[in-house]
């Protein structure tokens, strides 16, 4: 079974895992460059996933139910307030992930130190639901 892993190990993947158990986040965003720069598939609808945490061990199995590849100007409120994180706007949503997309980690796994995010990035946008917790 392919891997879901949300963010880098640490404290954000565990936030990001503990929304996903819980069940407030259900959404999720990656930026279309990362998967061609990786030469990884998209997410498909139907596919389950064994969600890990930072440890590396599989928490969930989710469901990919939606895969939408949007500009990120287009990414919408719905998908903003269902990442889980509380986000209560677009704008908040967006300042959290730019933060994220321009981080020293995130730059160095795109293997381009000046990497920025515009209106025009393209990011995809993927909702699953959970069909089974571990442990």
């Amino acid at each position: 079974m392919k891997h879901a892993e949300f963010a880098f190990p640490g404290p954000l993947r565990d936030k990001l895992v503990a929304a996903i158990l819980d069940g407030s986040k259900t959404t999720t965003s990656g930026l279309l460059a990362e998967y061609e720069l990786e030469g990884e598939a998209l997410p498909v609808v139907g596919v389950r996933e064994l969600v890990l945490d930072s440890a590396g061990a599989g928490v969930a199995v989710i469901e990919t139910t939606e895969v939408r590849v949007v500009p990120l100007s287009e990414v919408d409120l719905q998908h903003a307030l269902d990442e889980g994180e509380g986000f209560t706007s677009v704008a908040e949503w967006r300042t959290e992930h730019e933060k994220f997309w321009h981080s020293a980690e995130m730059r160095a796994a795109l293997k381009d130190p000046e990497f920025t995010v515009d209106d025009t990035t393209m990011v995809v946008a993927t909702r699953f639901v959970i069909v089974e917790r571990i442990g």
